[in-house]
């Protein structure tokens, strides 16, 4: 069977930037289960799936449009540290941060006696991405699976919708 829409991959993959630096791999572990079309990978990644099927193994690089794509110096802001008042904080931590345009993920890159430097782009903006993939099984997905927009284990997805 070949991956298109509404099919259910069953894959391994190592990612690395292009210097070869790994960021992730499955190998060690469970494969990934996905969703084809659920836009749950990177562009790059799920636009190569398709046409695949069990038994293809195949590399990939995906350039920074197509993945998590490129960085925005704007997005990199000083920021008072009395904003962060009661908070113990640290260089690498996470959090919500409400904008002008809605909530967004930022990171703390620095911190100075008086400010903390945060950084609202994807930590892999800007990063070219190589990919090693190898498809071990694909299906159709349940009707269940579509609507609710991810595969399901053999107990169901484990949580309420």
């Amino acid at each position: 069977m070949k991956i298109t829409e509404n099919t259910v991959v069953t894959l391994h993959f190592t990612v690395s930037t292009t210097d070869g630096t790994q960021i992730d791999s499955s190998r060690d572990g469970a494969p990934m289960e996905h969703l084809q079309g659920s836009q749950y990978l990177i562009k790059g990644l799920e636009d190569e799936l398709e046409g695949k099927q069990a038994g293809d193994k195949f590399d990939i690089t995906v350039e920074p449009p197509l993945a998590y794509g490129e960085r925005h110096d704007e997005l990199v802001q000083m920021v008072p540290k009395s904003m962060f008042e009661g908070m113990e904080i640290e260089v690498g931590m996470t959090f919500r941060a409400t904008t002008d345009d809605g909530e967004q993920s930022v990171m703390i890159i620095d911190e100075t006696d008086d400010d903390v430097v945060v950084d609202g782009n994807h930590p892999l903006s800007g990063v070219t991405l190589n990919f090693d993939v190898e498809v071990l099984h694909v299906r159709e997905a349940s009707e269940e699976e579509i609507a609710h927009g991810h595969p399901h284990g053999p107990e169901g997805c484990g949580h309420a919708h």
